[in-house]
C-alpha cells in the first residue's frame, strides 16, 4: 500500500493507540500495573475474595488492551516498512474494509478464519 493511502491508517491507529495507553493509565490510577493491582487488596472495606476478583479482572483487562496496542505497534511498523495492508500469512491484499473496521488486523479474512481454526480461544472457567 503507497504512503499517501496508508496515511489515513496511520492516523487511525495513533489515535487508537493513544486511547488506549489513556485507559490503561485510568485503570491503573496513574500507578504500574503491580501497584493498581495490589492496591485493591489494601482496602478496608473491600472483601479479601472482591478484592482478588477486582484484581484479577484489572490484569485481563491490562493484558488485552496491552495486546491491542501490540498489534497497533505492529501495523504502524507495516506501515514504515511498506508491508501494511498485505496479508502476514499469504501476502494477498487486505480489503480495505477490513482494514477500515480494524485497522490493525494482519491477515485477510479466509487466512484469519484459517488461523482461528488451528488457534481456538478458549474460556477459562
Amino acid at each position: 500500500m503507497r504512503s499517501l493511502e496508508s496515511a489515513p491508517f496511520k492516523r487511525q491507529l495513533l489515535q487508537q493507540r493513544e486511547s488506549l495507553f489513556e485507559r490503561l493509565r485510568l485503570l491503573r490510577g496513574g500507578d504500574s500495573r503491580v501497584g493498581a493491582a495490589t492496591a485493591h487488596l489494601g482496602q478496608a472495606e473491600d472483601s479479601f475474595a472482591q478484592a482478588l476478583s477486582e484484581r484479577e479482572l484489572e490484569m485481563i483487562l491490562d493484558d488485552r488492551e496491552s495486546a491491542e496496542i501490540d498489534a497497533i505497534n505492529g501495523a504502524l511498523q507495516r506501515i514504515e516498512d511498506g508491508s501494511y495492508g498485505l496479508c502476514v500469512e499469504c501476502g494477498a491484499e487486505i480489503a480495505a474494509a477490513r482494514l477500515l473496521a480494524a485497522p490493525q488486523v494482519q491477515r485477510c479474512i479466509a487466512c484469519q478464519g484459517e488461523y482461528e481454526s488451528k488457534h481456538p480461544v478458549t474460556s477459562e472457567p
